[in-house]
């Protein structure tokens, strides 16, 4: 009995410990399915389906290949946000990496007065004293402050061209800042003038190098206007035209040419905007004045810093003088001076004493007319030759006895001076009138002739200034065009060309006459990257003959150096028979074969890559970008 009751005890234990494992266990199943399900569905809900998520008792792994450790990193932050981290076990894989990209080379080149700094990353394979060096020495010496850092992976392909171009392009600006990669020089720059900005411009357009784009920035500052001058005349007919014309603002400029404009300008014109405005009140003062000599109908006012001379022609009425002086006077701000002057007939006609001095296209000046003592005849003289040259000056004046006006030699010298401004043209003074006239390349001659005529001359001195500019004798607008050079070069060797001796590199006695035309086309266009070609005819081997074409065009650039040529852009190539342009099997088309070509070498036109300061200096439109981050996270 004891017995049987002892198993019955021993069975209940053992159903019971059944029921409790079997209980365990269903609980397990469920914790795990649990975990893995939710896991796994916050895992897909934010687009992470390459994961794999696997349970084991209260333990999760994480498993599959993440695109990137960033990926890994947020299936883990997701996870944890829906079981204890430490149940969490990491089992992803990451993507292999691509091969990481080489870093950008660039730098920038700082120059002042001051000094230079270079600041940028460049290749490790670069001997960086070396260029710090180089830099140093085209900028006179100047101190160098190295701000450089350097890696080690290969150097792009352009990059030791686009550097060259960055150092010489230095050279010539000293106050810059020139930027450089391997596909891009920007140079941002400060000239003295417009005319050094213009010149500037073309030559560093020419001089680039192939595959490097060029970005310019060249800013001239405002010209200090001395003295600050303003002269419209308005001819017997009503048409009106300026002589000179300045202004401090922008604003002050378009009130005086819409008042121009309404007393009958005619032509287009524009005004110098400049420092040295004695006024604030400028623009309203010559806006007033115009208006009063429009008012008289005929005749000229100029400005002299706040000098103010005004003078009406003839046949106008001395009411109506005195009306629109005494009008113009009280308008005037108070800083201004003015002189008015109504012109009156001589009843006694007398012979005018006059000085002539003439200006020929060749630069040959005569000096004729009168003068009032020896003196002044060597004193003209000497002014004229230190002005131009001493070689071409004749002088042909003659010492009179008589009353010449006091200020005669002033007004001689001032013709003179004036003339100076002009290619080629005459300075005739009288007692009562200086007239400049001629041909001028310059293209603010005008501006300056009256400028100088109102600084040297008294107030109330009548000057006619007729001036012409001439682009063709302008030396930075008549340059020809890199085109136009390689035309020219061509059309030189239409009817002749350049011959060397059979089987030589020694050009012929006749070549001398034509080397010396391309010189001076060469001379007339600058620096061009030019090619100078060799070419020969098929007969002997063809290793020879490309050896000999090279040896030919090698000879022809020695010419072009003997004669002061700039060949620092030239390069030379010898193509032997590989590029017949006639028939090599009869003598005509071997002679046209035999010969020298000039060609301009064309950078070729590369895709603009966006920088990564360019891209942040871009506005970011916020809808536009909500947009492609929803694309991106499909």
């Amino acid at each position: 009995m004891r017995l049987s009751s002892l198993f019955g005890v021993a069975a209940v234990f053992l159903v019971s410990a059944g029921l409790c494992l079997l209980a365990a266990r269903f609980a397990v199943i469920a914790i795990e399915d649990q975990s893995r399900s939710g896991v796994l569905r916050a895992l897909d809900e934010e687009g992470l389906t390459w994961t794999e998520v696997d349970s084991s008792g209260l333990q999760v792994f994480l498993a599959g290949t993440a695109p990137s450790e960033a990926g890994r990193f947020k299936a883990l932050s997701i996870a944890g946000g829906v079981v204890d981290a430490a149940r969490l076990i990491d089992q992803m894989l990451v993507e292999d990496s691509a091969e990481i990209a080489p870093p950008r080379f660039s730098l920038e080149i700082l120059r002042n007065d001051s000094g230079i700094s270079v600041i940028g990353l460049i290749p490790s394979a670069m001997d960086r004293d070396a260029l710090i060096a180089r830099i140093q020495a085209g900028v006179d010496g100047h101190e160098v402050a190295d701000f450089l850092e350097t890696a080690d992976y290969p150097t792009p392909e352009t990059w030791d061209a686009a550097l060259d171009f960055a150092i010489s392009s230095l050279e010539r600006l000293p106050r810059s800042k020139v930027s450089v990669d391997s596909r891009r020089v920007v140079v941002k720059a400060m000239t003295q003038s417009e005319q050094e900005k213009r010149q500037i411009e073309i030559e560093l357009a020419r001089s680039v190098p192939d595959g490097v784009r060029l970005g310019l920035d060249i800013s001239a500052p405002r010209p200090v206007i001395t003295p600050f001058t303003l002269r419209y005349l308005i001819a017997e007919n009503g048409a009106g035209r300026f002589d000179a014309c300045s202004a401090d603002t922008e604003e002050a400029r378009d009130m005086i040419l819409r008042a121009a404009g309404e007393a009958g300008l005619s032509g287009k014109t524009d005004c110098v905007i400049g420092l040295g405005v004695p006024s604030p009140q400028w623009g309203r003062a010559a806006v007033e004045a115009i208006a009063a000599l429009a008012r008289l109908g005929e005749g000229s006012v100029t400005f002299s810093d706040a000098d103010i001379s005004l003078i009406a022609a003839e046949g106008i009425s001395e009411s109506e003088f005195d009306l629109v002086v005494g009008e113009l006077d009280a308008a005037l701000p108070d800083v201004f001076a003015l002189h008015a002057v109504l012109t009156r007939s001589e009843d006694k006609e007398q012979e005018v004493p006059e000085f002539i001095a003439t200006l020929s296209p060749e630069g040959l000046i005569q000096l004729r007319g009168r003068v009032g003592s020896e003196m002044m005849r060597s004193t003209a003289d000497s002014f004229a030759k230190a002005r131009f040259r001493s070689d071409a000056v004749h002088t042909a004046l003659r010492v009179v006895e008589e009353d010449l006006p006091s200020d005669w030699p002033l007004r001689v010298l001032a013709g003179l001076e004036a003339l100076g401004y002009l290619s080629n043209g005459a300075a005739t003074v009288t007692p009562d009138l200086i007239r400049v006239s001629g041909n001028t390349g310059r293209q603010d001659a005008r501006q300056e002739i009256a400028a100088l005529l109102s600084e040297k001359l008294s107030d109330g001195a009548s000057y006619e200034i007729d001036v012409t500019y001439q682009k063709a004798l302008d030396p930075v607008s008549s340059m020809p065009t890199p085109d136009e050079c390689e035309a020219l070069l061509a059309e030189v060797q239409v009817d002749r060309k350049i011959r060397f001796e059979p089987g030589s590199s020694t050009i012929d006695a006749e070549g001398g006459a034509i080397m010396d035309d391309i010189a001076e086309i060469m001379r007339k266009c600058g620096d061009l990257r030019l090619e100078i070609g060799g070419h020969t005819d098929s007969q002997g081997r063809a290793e020879m003959n490309e050896r000999l074409s090279l040896e030919r065009a090698r000879a022809v650039l020695a010419e072009l150096r003997n004669r002061r040529v700039l060949t620092a852009s030239v390069t030379v190539k010898g193509y032997g028979e590989t590029q017949p342009i006639a028939d090599n099997s009869t003598e005509e088309g071997r002679e046209a074969n035999r010969r020298i070509e000039f060609k301009l070498i064309r950078p070729e036109p590369i895709e603009e890559i966006q920088t990564t300061l360019e891209s942040l200096e871009e506005p970011v439109d916020e809808e536009a970008g909500d947009e492609g981050q929803g694309d991106s996270a499909e």
